[in-house]
């Protein structure tokens, strides 16, 4: 029994260690020191779900594992081939042997390089198009929310989970997962080949296996909750910067950038705790493992030392050197699989924390959808009628109030009031970018609840006062990528609406360039470039909200005649606080809080010297 003392003091350390571990674990659940394990999508969810995107990808995923028989080859032969070569050396030594067992290595490592070589490009390249797919898809659905959703997701957001979420599921694709099926792969052929050559030692291995499943499950649990704070404040953090350098002008401005910097060292410094934790957690799981190796090697020397030193038989066999040389090597085969197998499982929390995170946004259902039986419109008339129409943003604060109004075709209605008083929001009814509470909305007759969305908006041209820009070219920006113009009708509609006067002074004309955000060209010019985007389109009804604001009056003037042009193309439907800009406008509509006050043309509006005759004065008496 004194023979096997050590083995047993081995054993002790090892069970010592167990029980800390265990017991730490427990203690820390009950304490519930961010150790919450709760996920909203158990891993089985997840995996069946990102599996519909490998799915058409089968057959490239079933080569590979054909292939990898190949890759794995060497870490199977090569120690029987090491041990073969120290029975040479030791025994009967014969040069023509040892030849033949180093182009058997050879050979075998050639095989295994070369599966290996055809395996990661098969992997990458399947790797790339299941992320294309999946990036599609998610982007396009984020397309489809509303602009409320939208408004409700911070845009850092939603930029991590299409480019830093969908990267780690890609590398588990193209990585992990078939790293991890290669390693147990490994392991497996590892443990059968220590089995036909020395089952005693083979059970002496098998002796640690309960300890690794332990250390594994633990592991497991804790990564989960670490992963997804990781992801958390990486999003918290890419949304800061997402809004902040968009507006790192009035940071300036307003001499806040030592404000600024403490938020974002802030956030940062959550960041850096994250992944503190992430690593104090693998930091205590990889020692362990390799604690689990240096014993198991220590073990083996031990009996192969008694084995050798004294001739012990045990079970039947006989330990000589070339099994004590293969065992060493097979030990560290088979537990740096294990070892990788950590890290892989460490990869692929993080990617199950970015799917979960990915199909949270994915799962959101738009507030916005097509009725069953909604139609295509392949034009309309632009007759436009609003019965009794309720809306609020938020429960029971109306913003409009039984709004009623009808639009001729062809005619031009103007909505004025103070700010807030809702002419914002009719334009953004009228395009459906929200559904309304009570009442009906009617284009042409038709509610437009029974209109497809897509085609509903195609019919609508929107000029709005913030014009947004596209990097690219003033072409792709009046075009917006469709190829479907020429350019002669890019330059008639630019001349149509007196964009050509500046656009030929640029020295790339069509093709010069628009930096992020239109930064490069003043605010007359980007609202000239909106016109032209409109008119090329050809809407049946023009939306201006606040189209004329903030320019300068040489440009108002060119807008002006401009806007007179396009009254000819279809309906115009127009919001303004300069009432000197819809003086000609067919009809009027004042409203106030919701509620249209006054209605009627400009002249019939000053007649009754209401609440339009009162603006319009205190307008004309400053000089606007």
């Amino acid at each position: 029994m004194r023979e096997y003392l050590p083995l047993l003091v081995v054993g002790a350390i090892i069970g010592t260690f167990a029980v800390l571990f265990v017991a730490a674990y427990a203690v820390l659940k009950r304490r519930g020191q961010a150790v919450t394990f709760d996920r909203n999508m158990s891993d089985g969810e997840i995996m069946s779900r990102l599996l519909v995107y490998a799915k058409p990808h089968i057959g490239s995923f079933v080569l590979v594992l054909v292939i990898m028989v190949g890759s794995i080859s060497y870490d199977i032969v090569s120690p029987l081939v090491i041990g073969y070569i120290e029975k040479l050396i030791a025994g009967k030594f014969e040069l023509p042997h040892l030849f033949f067992a180093v182009a058997f290595y050879a050979g075998t490592l050639a095989v295994s390089m070369i599966c290996t070589y055809f395996q990661s490009i098969i992997l990458q390249k399947t790797g790339q198009k299941i992320l294309s797919a999946l990036r599609l898809d998610l982007f396009t659905h984020i397309e489809s929310l509303s602009q409320e959703q939208l408004n409700g997701i911070p845009v850092g957001k939603l930029v991590t989970r299409v480019t830093n979420d969908t990267n780690a599921i890609s590398m588990m694709f193209t990585n992990i997962l078939v790293n991890m099926i290669r390693n147990v792969f490994v392991i497996v052929g590892v443990l059968a080949a220590m089995l036909m050559l020395n089952y005693e030692l083979s059970l002496m291995i098998l002796c640690f296996i309960p300890f690794l499943v332990l250390f594994t499950v633990i592991f497991r649990k804790f990564t989960r909750r670490v992963f997804r704070t990781v992801k958390d404040r990486t999003t918290d953090i890419n949304t800061y910067l997402s809004e902040n350098l968009s507006g790192m002008k009035i940071t300036q401005i307003f001499n806040r950038e030592d404000a600024k910097m403490a938020e974002f060292l802030e956030k940062s410094a959550a960041l850096g705790r994250a992944k503190r934790n992430q690593i104090f957690v693998f930091g205590i799981f990889r020692p362990m493992v390799y604690m689990l190796y240096i014993s198991s090697v220590l073990c083996l020397l031990y009996l192969c030392g008694r084995g050798y030193i004294k001739g012990t038989v045990f079970m039947g066999q006989v330990i000589t050197s070339d099994v004590l040389v293969s065992f060493y090597l097979y030990i560290s085969k088979f537990f740096n699989p294990i070892q990788t197998l950590a890290e892989q499982f460490n990869a692929l929390q993080s990617a199950f924390a970015s799917a979960e995170k990915i199909f949270a946004v994915a799962d959101m259902k738009p507030d916005l959808v097509d009725e069953p039986d909604a139609i295509e419109l392949d034009n309309i008339r632009g007759e436009i009628e609003f019965r009794d129409v309720w809306f609020s943003y938020k429960p029971d604060e109306w913003v409009l109030r039984g709004v009623s109004f009808h639009v001729m075709p062809k005619q031009t209605v103007a909505f004025v009031g103070s700010t807030g008083s809702g002419k914002t929001t009719i334009l953004s009814l009228i395009c459906r970018n929200y559904d309304i509470q009570k009442g009906q909305i009617l284009i042409d007759g038709i509610d437009i609840k029974k209109i497809k969305i897509s085609s509903l908006r195609r019919r609508f041209g929107q000029m709005l006062q913030d014009v947004f820009l596209f990097s690219g070219t003033v072409r792709s920006n009046i075009v917006l990528r469709e190829d479907k113009f020429s350019d002669d009708e890019i330059r008639e509609a630019c001349r149509y609406v007196n964009a050509d006067k500046f656009i030929d002074r640029l020295e790339g004309g069509l093709d010069e360039v628009v930096r992020e955000r239109g930064n490069n060209f003043s605010a007359g010019q980007r609202q000239l470039l909106s016109f032209a985007r409109t008119i090329i389109h050809r809407p049946d009804v023009m939306i201006l909200d606040e189209a004329t604001a903030n320019i300068d009056t040489e440009t108002e003037l060119l807008i002006q005649d401009s806007l007179e042009k396009m009254k000819n193309i279809g309906t115009m439907l127009i919001v303004a606080h300069r009432l000197s800009t819809i003086q000609h406008a067919d009809n009027i509509i004042f409203l106030s809080h919701g509620q249209i006050v006054e209605e009627g043309t400009h002249q019939e509006l000053l007649h009754r010297k209401g609440r339009y005759y009162r603006l319009y004065t205190l307008q004309f008496e400053n000089g606007k």
